[in-house]
């Protein structure tokens, strides 16, 4: 599995405030989406979200979400190695994601961009 990086994952309270210092801090423009009642700007290594309590306490238990080149050859060896698939693969807006829980209990987010 290739890992092709890493974005990190930060909850606020207005995504509108927010979006203008993460785009000055890393030189990037937001691309905003919603999925699942989270409205969500992704801005470099950064993915902002901002929603209801109760969508964020669930979004906050996930340490990071790591981008592969295939979601579906990370659940293969995630599996492999012991992990638990929590969700997925399922489509996005951009590709494939899955969650995944590895074995010292750390929650990650596994996505792609292959339809």
């Amino acid at each position: 599995m290739e890992i092709l990086g890493a974005s990190l994952r930060i909850c606020v309270d207005d995504l509108d405030t927010a979006i203008p210092f993460y785009e000055r801090l890393s030189g990037g423009t937001a691309l905003r989406f919603e999925r699942g009642g989270v409205q969500v700007a992704a801005i470099g290594s950064f993915l902002l979200m901002s929603g209801p309590e109760a969508e964020l306490e669930v979004l906050r238990r996930v340490a990071a979400t790591i981008a592969v080149r295939d979601v579906a050859e990370a659940h293969r060896l995630l599996a492999d190695l012991g992990a638990r698939i929590i969700a997925g693969p399922v489509p996005t807006p951009a590709g494939r994601n899955l969650l995944a829980m590895h074995p010292d209990g750390s929650i990650f987010e596994y996505v792609d961009q292959t339809g």
